[in-house]
């Protein structure tokens, strides 16, 4: 049997291991500190839904208040980068590092070409892979410019009614072929042959065009475990133990989409090179593993709202496990159904999911309003001074004005009266 932790060890251990246990820096946070965190984290989940902020840009807020974001910015987009996109938990910032390991297991063909007519495919992918070895990072719109690609658009057509061209752009992207460089204003990604995104350590060899029969093929990869293989399922599972410091095979498996079987074989390989031990939690029935590189600290002091898409939020069943809180996207849920709103972030507050907020940064008028302020069961006293502390800063660090409190939840009328008093 392995050590036996309460549940308040185990959610510090996790906030910890997240960097949400210690308090913020009272100054902007440096290049260096967001390097810090990201590597951390090891990922950073992106998505599109920008009512408040771009969700990639919050991880770093919540965990040091104010920086600039043009720093990731730097980060991706600038040699030697520290952080690139592919598929991981969903579309994500990860470490280059892991790229090579993810791409033996990224397994998502829904969201490119596969379906297309094969002939088509073929002949586009040969004339995008001849543009991009010659070419700066381009957008889809102007790779399909370029190659003189022209089709009629079909509003029933499948997804997002992307065309040819960019579907086959994003089949790419799936099979590692090809990378985002970086992102435009309008955040569309500018794609580039991924050996000139991945630093010069990590690439394969000299770029170079791949005809479209040599691709990789278009097929799950074999479950048979080859050495390559196993070896990159056991990097990534340790990679999210350190990211979680504890949690199950489920929540490892879940941080980077891995197949639960295969997680399960690295953690007990894991365990067996003393990576991870084999722990157990008060009022936790499932395996639990503790790596062995995380700290118990004494007590956790942070404070933060936390995006939608933050990491340590990705696995609910874990988030309700270590803190009793039940906590459910509502964008995709009709209005007249949703509970507490459409873009709600939670309140942590020390080792206390305290609250929950519905926010839109109204870039108009220049204020961020709060639509709806909940308090959980459990709140400390000081949950809605705290909280209007945290929105202020939020605010000035989207280059917002006033905060405003609407009257809806139960947290609102107290909420509001803390918020102007700042």
């Amino acid at each position: 049997m392995g050590a036996r932790l309460s549940l308040a060890q185990a959610r510090r251990i996790a906030l910890n291991a997240q960097g949400l246990a210690q308090a913020r820096p009272t100054q902007p946070a440096t290049a260096r500190a967001v390097g810090r965190t990201f590597a951390k984290l090891q990922l950073v989940q992106i998505d599109s839904v920008n009512v408040l902020s771009r969700s990639h840009f919050l991880p770093f807020f919540s965990r040091l208040g104010d920086y600039d974001r043009s720093i990731l910015s730097t980060l991706a987009g600038a040699a030697p980068r520290k952080m690139m996109e592919y598929w991981a938990h969903e579309a994500s910032y990860i470490r280059p590092d892991h790229f090579h390991d993810l791409r033996l297991w990224q397994s998502r063909r829904w969201a490119g070409s596969s379906s297309l007519d094969p002939q088509l495919r073929d002949s586009l992918e040969e004339k995008i892979l001849a543009l991009l070895a010659h070419s700066r990072p381009l957008t889809a719109r102007q790779v399909k410019d370029r190659i003189g690609h022209e089709e009629e658009k079909n509003r029933d057509d499948w997804g997002w009614n992307w065309s040819a061209v960019k579907r086959t752009l994003e089949g790419l992207f799936e099979l590692g072929v090809v990378s985002a460089a970086s992102r435009n204003d309008q955040f569309e990604r500018r794609y580039a042959l991924v050996d000139a995104v991945l630093p010069a350590a990590l690439r394969a060899g000299p770029a170079r065009v791949l005809p479209a029969r040599a691709l990789p093929a278009r097929v799950l990869p074999p479950m048979a475990e080859s050495p390559e293989r196993s070896g990159a399922m056991d990097r990534l599972i340790e990679a999210a133990a350190q990211a979680h410091g504890i949690g199950t095979v489920r929540c490892f498996a879940d941080y980077f989409r891995l197949p639960a079987r295969e997680a399960a074989r690295s953690v007990d390989q894991l365990v067996a090179a003393g990576v991870l031990e084999p722990v157990t939690v008060a009022g936790w029935d499932d395996a639990t593993f503790l790596h062995t590189a995380a700290r118990v600290p004494r007590r956790a002091q942070g404070r933060a709202l936390l995006s939608p898409f933050d990491s340590l939020v990705f696995e609910r069943r874990r988030l309700e496990r270590l803190f009793g809180f039940h906590y459910r996207l509502e964008i995709y849920t009709p209005e007249a159904k949703r509970k507490f709103g459409y873009y709600v972030l939670p309140f942590l507050l020390g080792e206390t999911m305290a609250a929950r907020v519905d926010l839109k940064a109204d870039r108009g008028t220049g204020r961020l309003l709060v639509r709806g302020s909940y308090a959980e069961p459990d709140a400390p006293a000081e949950t809605a001074a705290e909280l209007a502390g945290e929105l202020a800063l939020m605010a000035r660090w989207l280059g917002l004005g006033d905060v405003v409190v609407l009257p809806h939840g139960n947290l609102a009328a107290a909420l509001a009266k803390e918020t102007s008093r700042l």
